[in-house]
């Protein structure tokens, strides 16, 4: 149920009590006298803020889902023959085709009772339903705020485990500059021991040179 259409439709509720009460007891007064005449104006009046408020509930109605929009027409329908029905009393008012102060003042009693208690029964319904959709929004608030806090929780272990994403990131990085440092170690010795490699086979190509010479030289005196 929409929370936009009850409030029109309480307005509209006090307001049709309203404008009932004021028109029987202006069907009570004399023709032409002038309190008569101000509360024909003020219903007059107020029958126009009625229409208003039909066509505000309407337009609500009919931008709703269909199975909500089906069954707020219906009871629109209910308000706009009363509304009638309070349009044609005033006239009958106003034209002075009015029966006997007695018989306006058993009818008026009639309707005005009628009215009420069908006003009451409205204005009942209305604060149910203004009631129910207060607990509904007290219960979305809570959820909404457990969920708020359960959101914060894990906001909070996101920043942890990206303090800890971010600490072991720069050991990584620590270990990638060992690694980094290893390698060019390794580079340098691996340049020394190929420098030694040929020293050393350098100075065994001299020795055997060497050799072979004296050998030489001995061979050659004998």
């Amino acid at each position: 149920m929409s929370e936009v259409f009850e409030g029109y439709e309480r307005q509209y509720c006090e307001l049709s009590a309203n404008l009932s009460r004021k028109c029987s007891s202006s069907g009570l007064l004399l023709d032409g006298a002038e309190e008569k005449m101000q509360k024909i104006s003020e219903v007059k009046a107020g029958l126009d803020d009625a229409d208003v408020l039909i066509r505000k509930m309407d337009l609500e109605a009919r931008s709703l889902q269909p199975s909500v929009k089906a069954v707020l027409l219906a009871k629109l329908r209910e308000y706009k023959a009363d509304l009638n029905k309070l349009k044609r009393e005033v006239k009958k008012i106003s034209s002075g085709n009015q029966v006997s102060r007695e018989e306006l003042l058993e009818s008026g009693m009639a309707d005005g009772q009628a009215v009420s208690v069908d006003q009451r029964q409205r204005l009942a319904m209305s604060t149910e339903r203004l009631n129910q959709s207060s607990d509904r929004i007290m219960e979305s608030r809570r959820t909404m705020l457990e969920t708020e806090e359960v959101g914060v929780s894990i906001l909070q272990d996101l920043h942890h485990q990206r303090d800890s994403l971010l600490h072991s990131h720069k050991k990584l990085h620590g270990v990638d500059d060992a690694i980094d440092k290893s390698k060019k170690i390794l580079t340098a010795m691996s340049r020394r021991m190929s420098r030694n490699k040929l020293i050393v086979g350098s100075v065994i190509a001299a020795l055997v040179l060497a050799i072979i010479l004296i050998l030489y030289f001995k061979l050659s005196h004998h």
